[in-house]
């Protein structure tokens, strides 16, 4: 069996595959570079997918071997070859990133600024990290697969590629020449060309190892209300209000580095119209695909008509774009903001383009929704325990809105009509995502906007 064959039908089965449900029609390999010879033998691929009239390029590592140890059984990716003179060699394909083994060269040649075939790891001028260290996949990824290295430094791979430089790497090169505090330290990063232009692969950090994240921290305060009776959020001794509040901060610091490190702008009349019926269309986009969206169209099209009635102009900058608690980590110092690559499914170009930082305003504060929300689902007192989701969420995002607001960032209050189009604009994005990728997770949207 080729190589392509095995990955057909393991590629549709990754969380992070963007063509469930659209059907796969064609993959191609367009890169394969042998990076480690031998049993085992470690090889890149760039594979091109065409899914109805789209085409997407993934990156996947393949470890090869003749025979596959039983730690490695759940990277299987399936057989290749059929013999010494067959493509692989008679062995069985898998997903390297998973193999500790493998991914050591990966380390050492960035730290050695190599190049190998159309590959080039480069490491960041001053940055000291070691190699030959033992690596352990971390189990939240969804859109990218990283890998820790001796809880000193980690890897993040890019599945999904997109021609050009990736906005994470860009961004935090950028913020920590600034010399920011609210980023993890930059080490190195692989790239390659794609459609003849640089492209990004894999961006190397420093692991914060006593950091913890927003989504965890938000999850605990909501577990214990959960568990307490007839108490409100800031009753209980996991009140998360406080951390909220200088999430806010912190949020509107970052931007404000954003600002300095790639300019501003100011959105008129026409731009807005240009975002409305972006948005517009992607509402009628989501509601022929999940019908139960169409119940809240008129609601979401309205806020959208208020909004684009507005006169501006509105200040627009780089953001985040895909902004969440789960893309935050709570150090020991202060809060640090992760993965400035924006929503995976949105074309490059709108990722690294300006928009109005109330977006990543709108996407924490769809955050808080979900982190109340997830618990209740399937909870046998969910019911009854909507009141007190409802007011975790109230308290929690009017704190993160007022530390934005004292951390000099766009007054939240002020400016109502645009965070509630761009809160909509996030929740049909969601309702889309989760028809796609986690139906168990369709009702926190959902129910949502039955609320708004």
């Amino acid at each position: 069996m080729a190589i392509e064959d095995a990955l057909a039908p393991w590629l549709g089965n990754q969380r992070w595959f963007a063509g469930k449900g659209q059907g796969l029609r064609d993959l191609a390999i367009v890169s394969d570079t042998k990076l480690a010879a031998g049993d085992p033998e470690l090889r890149h691929l760039i594979i091109a997918v065409s899914h109805g009239a789209a085409v997407d390029y993934y990156q996947i590592l393949v470890g090869l071997r003749r025979r596959l140890p039983e730690r490695l059984e759940y990277a299987r990716i399936g057989p290749v070859g059929d013999g010494p003179a067959g493509d692989g060699g008679g062995k069985i394909a898998y997903d390297a990133l998973h193999d500790a083994d493998l991914t050591k060269p990966i380390l050492a040649a960035i730290a050695e600024d190599a190049s190998i075939g159309p590959l080039r790891m480069r490491k960041i001028e001053g940055a000291e990290f070691g190699t030959g260290l033992d690596s352990l996949v971390l189990t939240a990824e969804q859109s990218n697969t990283s890998l820790v290295f001796g809880e000193e430094s980690i890897l993040k791979v890019f599945r999904r590629l997109s021609p050009g430089p990736n906005p994470d790497l860009e961004v935090t090169t950028a913020l920590h020449r600034l010399g920011s505090t609210q980023v993890a330290e930059p080490l190195g990063w692989v790239e390659t060309r794609l459609e003849g232009v640089p492209t990004s692969l894999a961006i190397l950090s420093r692991y914060l190892r006593l950091a913890t994240d927003g989504w965890s921290l938000a999850a605990t305060s909501v577990r214990d209300l959960y568990a307490s009776t007839d108490m409100r959020a800031a009753d209980v001794g996991g009140d998360f209000a406080g951390e909220s509040r200088r999430l806010g901060i912190a949020t509107a610091h970052i931007h404000a580095d954003l600002a300095a490190a790639f300019g501003t702008d100011e959105l008129g009349t026409a731009a807005v119209s240009e975002l409305t019926e972006r948005m517009f269309r992607k509402l009628d986009l989501a509601s022929a695909a999940v019908p139960e969206l169409a119940k809240h169209a008129d609601m979401i099209g309205d806020a959208y008509a208020e909004f684009a009635k507005l006169k501006g102009p509105f200040p627009v900058q780089r953001v985040h774009g895909d902004y969440h608690l789960g893309q935050v980590l709570r150090t020991e110092t202060g809060w640090v903001v992760l993965d400035f690559e924006g929503e995976p499914a949105t074309p490059l170009a709108q990722r690294r383009a300006r928009s109005s930082a109330l977006r990543d305003v709108a996407g924490m504060l769809r955050s808080f929704d979900y982190a109340a929300r997830h618990q209740l689902i399937g909870h046998p007192d969910q019911a009854a325990r909507g009141d007190v989701a409802r007011d975790w969420v109230r308290r929690n995002a009017g704190a993160f809105c007022a530390g934005y607001a004292e951390g000099g960032g766009l007054d939240p209050e002020a400016n109502q009509v645009l965070l509630r189009a761009l809160q909509l604009d996030k929740a049909v994005y969601e309702v889309l995502y989760e028809a796609r990728h986690r139906p168990s997770w369709l009702s926190i949207p959902l129910d949502s906007l039955a609320e708004f």
